[in-house]
Order: C-alpha cells, then structure tokens, then sequence
C-alpha cells in the first residue's frame, strides 16, 4: 500500500494514524507540496485530476479521498474500527465522515490561510469553523451522557480519526480550543490509543492544561 504523502497535511496525517493504529506498514512516498507544488505535476495529476492529496494505491485500487482511505485500511486490517454492524453506530460513522469534510473546508483552510498564505476570508473561515467546533463539542457531550467517549461509539472508529487532524490543530489558524472541554476530553483519549502516532504540531503531551472539568469551573 502506497500514500502519496505531505508530512504537513492533516489529511495526509489522518491517513498514516489509521494505518498505525491498524498495524498496517504504508510505503510512503513524499510530495513537494510546498513550496514545489508536486501535487499538480503531471505525474500525480495522471493519478488524481482533482490536484489533491493524499493519494493512496494498493494494486490496481487508486483512492484520493481520505475518508475511503480510512475506511479501506479498517476493513482490510482492523474491521473493528468500522463500528458494529447495528444501524445508529453504523449511521453516526457515516455522519461523522461526512462532518469531517466541513473541518477541512473551514479550519483547514483557515490553517493554510496563516501558514501558507493561502487566499481566503479569514474571518469568515473562523466563522466557519467555530460553528463546526460547536458542534462536535454538542455531539461529543451527548456521547458522554450515553456513557461513551468517542463520536458513534464507546470505542473509536474511523469517524474520530477522520475528524480529529483538523480539529487538533484548529489553533494553527487561529481558532481556540480552550472553550470546547469535551473536545479536549476526546483529545486527549484520541492521543492515548495504542499506536498513537505523532506529526509536527499535534504531539503526545499537546495538551498540557489539567483535564477539563469541574474542577476547573468547565461543565
């Protein structure tokens, strides 16, 4: 299994996290994103027409959404990580999938904006992605009623490592994490799975603040 990789890219990160936590070694192969722009040379175009990556091949199978990526890796190495196969777990996995996307488009792009300089409306992405954090952090606190601390179940899946890259590093573009203590409570039990694996700007010990709580006049 191949991933066309840039070791910045939370979308690329999410994809080497899955792998690790499924025990599956990736042959990975770099790409010039910035400043070389190597994702819209004619070699990686031929693979993904869209100019994006990742981009991850196994024998024939070329794929370049993420999501699918996680989910393949899951179903061929670790079918746990799918969820069970009752409809309301089945059903949040494939909510939070597709909720991901909105982070990328909205704290991802706020993210580049600042480190890249990429065109944007700041101020609307932001915007954007406080109303996404909200969110989570809506879902995140249900779960918790429910007794569970990760997004469709009481065990993680591929919805909460297809969401967390980008929420991680929301401060990168300049958007805080410190209202959200249910989302630094998932965090932090995402940064403790066996198999964890680190990139530059989300690390073991990111969180160094004491754990959201009562005790800290959080809710």
């Amino acid at each position: 299994m191949k991933l066309y990789d840039y070791v910045l890219s939370p979308s690329c990160y999410k994809v080497r996290l899955m792998a690790a936590l499924a025990g599956v070694k990736l042959d990975i192969r770099p790409v010039d994103f910035h400043p070389g722009a190597e994702h819209r040379g004619p070699e990686l175009m031929a693979l993904n027409p869209a100019g994006s990556i990742p981009i991850f091949e196994d024998g024939d199978l070329v794929l370049t959404e993420s999501s699918a990526m996680l989910v393949y890796l899951a179903a061929k190495a670790a079918q746990r990580w799918l969820g069970n196969d009752t409809a309301m777990p089945a059903a949040r996995v494939q909510q939070w999938l597709s909720f991901s996307h909105r982070l990328t488009a909205s704290l991802g792009a706020a993210r580049l904006h600042e480190m890249l300089l990429r065109p944007g409306n700041i101020d609307a992405l932001r915007g954007q992605g406080t109303v996404a954090l909200r969110e989570l952090e809506a879902g995140l606190i249900e779960q918790r009623i429910r007794g569970q601390n990760f997004l469709a179940s009481d065990r993680p899946t591929v919805a909460d490592i297809a969401c967390f890259p980008y929420v991680a590093l929301a401060p990168d573009g300049g958007v805080s994490l410190d209202p959200y203590p249910a989302i630094r409570l998932w965090s932090r039990a995402v940064r403790s799975l066996d198999g964890f694996i680190e990139m530059p700007g989300i690390h073991r010990l990111h969180e160094l603040k004491p754990e959201p709580g009562p005790e800290g006049g959080e809710a």
